[in-house]
């Protein structure tokens, strides 16, 4: 049985004779689908070809306009951190000058008032209120003058004996060394409560009772106004104050008699 193919027939025009082609099946089909899905590809071919063009053009205009709004905001930054810096300059010396006015328009003169310069005068520095290293205690254990509600009791007074001075202040107020010293003890007592004994050149001690915290230990050393407690009513205390003492050779000084109120 012969195979089954395709006879293709050409006939030129004019021509007598015509010239036949023939073709196995299996070849025709495949030279069939073979145009077909050339034909798809084509048509694939300029359906994406286009938009992925188009989008290859815009690339170098969109990476521009990039590095241009880089550009800007550089630029922008730079202009803030001037503007910043000329404010706190103005501001600098409106507060030297003792400027009182606001900018002055364009086109107009300023006023006598628009910068009013206060009077300076030189003076020399005044001395450090404190010293350094170890002293004597001569300065005031607060930052505030207080209120005495208690003072030395010598041997003679009739009421119980107390040593050191009581001094009323809120609680939570700076308590400063009275010299400078290092710390002999800090802890807790039933009476005093929270405290700080410190020890000065000379001999000299002093007490800092009642307190609401400690600000030192035992062994550091202390600077004469140095914050080494705040005060409170710890211990056997009816109401916030500082328990201020001085003791040379471990008898007990009026403090009154040293130390001056600073305020």
């Amino acid at each position: 049985m012969k195979a089954r193919g395709v006879t293709i027939v050409v006939h030129i025009d004019g021509d007598t004779t015509s010239r036949k082609y023939h073709l196995p099946l299996w070849s025709f089909e495949a030279g069939k689908w073979s145009a077909v899905t050339v034909a798809l590809l084509v048509v694939l071919f300029f359906a994406f070809a286009e938009p992925l063009t188009h989008a290859a053009a815009r690339v170098p205009g969109l990476e521009h306009e990039v590095a241009r709004l880089r550009q800007d905001n550089a630029r922008v930054q730079q202009l803030a951190a001037a503007l910043s810096r000329a404010e706190a300059n103005y501001q600098d010396l409106r507060q030297l000058l003792g400027a009182r006015a606001g900018p002055v328009p364009l086109g107009q003169k300023p006023s006598s008032d628009t910068i009013r310069a206060v009077a300076l005068r030189a003076r020399l520095p005044a001395p450090p209120r404190y010293g350094l290293g170890p002293s004597q205690p001569i300065h005031w254990p607060l930052d505030v003058g207080g209120f005495v509600t208690r003072g030395e009791a010598g041997p003679g007074d009739s009421v119980e004996a107390h040593p050191g001075i009581d001094i009323a202040v809120p609680t939570g107020s700076p308590v400063r060394a009275a010299g400078g010293g290092r710390v002999e003890k800090a802890g807790t007592d039933s009476a005093y409560g929270l405290f700080v004994l410190l020890q000065h050149p000379g001999r000299y001690e002093t007490m800092y009772g009642h307190a609401s915290r400690l600000l030192v230990r035992e062994g550091d050393s202390v600077q004469a106004g140095q914050v080494i407690a705040l005060s409170g009513s710890s211990g056997r205390s009816t109401a916030p104050h500082l328990h201020f003492e001085i003791r040379l050779d471990g008898k007990s000084l009026d403090p009154l008699t040293m130390v001056k109120r600073e305020n």
